[in-house]
């Protein structure tokens, strides 16, 4: 029993979407209509980019992106701008919930042998709000957004046009709260190498290789057969340990919404209320409804039943902001900062919740702004 709540605990969002796919096969018991259900292209660019970025992780690169650039850091300013857009712009391409898995830990290290642990709240928030707006500009940068943009069927220069506003606003917003810092003095030895192997190297070659013809298949130039094909053959020959730590259970969470809104979309007086309500308030729904079951399933729910995907996008990214369980990946860094520093956990909800908030009304704004302006 205690191995199951703890599950649950970890899986929530994939434990509420099986429920759901389950609740929605007694409507409609499964056929050959399931099949057309589920998007493979995604779950298979998705599983890919795991791999490439579970091969990264364990070859150790961002651990050395990290060491050298924090061996000339010489104040608090300068560190805290490292980390944060370490954060900001790496989530553009290796999402933002890997950003968080490979520089939250680094950053809470950093801060203690700095001897500022006292600024570790206010930068792990930084660092989450970074992650999860820097995501947004490309279509790789999250799990929604790799998902709506292949369901929108635009062009990779449309969807950057697109998310480039709030994001250029989102970085100057980080930039003036980072300057307000003072240059306190620090300083940390970065002067020890990791060591790569050779093997490493030759891994570290193979996986940009792979994460090239990721980016030309979500550009939709290369097939995602041909993509996942390789990546799968290359990652086991490079590292079969890699497969370890892909979250597998995203990749179900996507099925199951994926079946559920496949057998609601088929009744006509549901799909029609849903359509009625979504419809031209895409964007605001989206930021609703992710502050409740988060944005990813959000934006798989939301899909079935208005065709305005770019106004969803917007939703779904800009509801990132807000709860904590607004952004899956946020609750990553929330769990990271928990196991080093369990006494402060509340405090750092109420600087969390505060900032997202004025984050979100500011990106709120600029949306409600752009639009009266057409």
């Amino acid at each position: 029993m205690q191995k199951i709540r703890s599950f649950l605990k970890k899986e929530t969002v994939f434990a509420v979407s099986l429920i759901l796919a389950l609740m929605s096969m007694i409507v409609k018991p499964p056929d050959s209509d399931y099949w057309g259900y589920i998007d493979f292209r995604v779950l298979g660019i998705l599983l890919g980019l795991m791999l490439i970025m579970s091969g990264l992780q364990r070859v150790g690169i961002f651990d050395i992106v990290c060491q050298k650039l924090l061996s000339r850091v010489q104040n608090i300013r300068q560190l805290a701008w490292i980390l944060i857009m370490l954060c900001f712009f790496s989530s553009m391409v290796i999402t933002n919930d890997v950003a968080l898995v490979a520089f939250v830990p680094f950053a809470i290290v950093s801060l203690k042998k700095a001897g500022y642990e006292s600024k570790a709240i206010w930068i792990v928030v930084m660092q989450t709000i970074a992650a999860n707006l820097g995501s947004m500009l490309l279509p790789s940068g999250n799990p929604q957004n790799l998902y709506l943009y292949n369901l929108s069927e635009m062009s990779f220069g449309e969807f950057i046009v697109l998310m480039l506003p709030y994001v250029l606003v989102a970085f100057a917003m980080l930039c003036i709260l980072v300057l307000c810092l003072k240059k306190e003095p620090i300083q940390i030895s970065a002067k020890e190498k990791i060591p790569v192997s050779k093997r490493g190297k030759i891994n570290t070659v193979v996986y940009g290789i792979l994460f090239a013809m990721g980016i030309l298949t979500v550009c939709r130039i290369l097939p995602y057969e041909i993509f996942l094909t390789g990546t799968l053959a290359a990652v086991g020959i490079c590292d079969i340990k890699a497969y370890k730590n892909v979250d597998y259970f995203l990749l179900l969470t996507f099925m199951c919404f994926f079946v559920f809104i496949g057998n609601i979309g088929s009744i006509e007086t549901v799909r029609n209320t849903l359509e009625d309500i979504v419809k031209g308030r895409e964007v605001v729904t989206g930021i609703i409804v992710s502050q409740v079951i988060s944005n990813v399933p959000a934006a798989l729910m939301l899909s079935g039943f208005t065709d305005h995907c770019r106004e969803l996008i917007v939703g779904v990214d800009l509801g990132g902001l807000g709860t904590l369980i607004a952004s899956m990946a946020s609750l990553i860094s929330y769990k990271i900062y928990a196991e080093n520093f369990k006494e402060t956990k509340g405090k750092y909800l109420l600087q969390f919740t505060a900032y997202n908030i004025i984050f979100l009304g500011l990106l709120f704004g600029l949306w409600s702004v752009m639009r009266q302006f057409g």
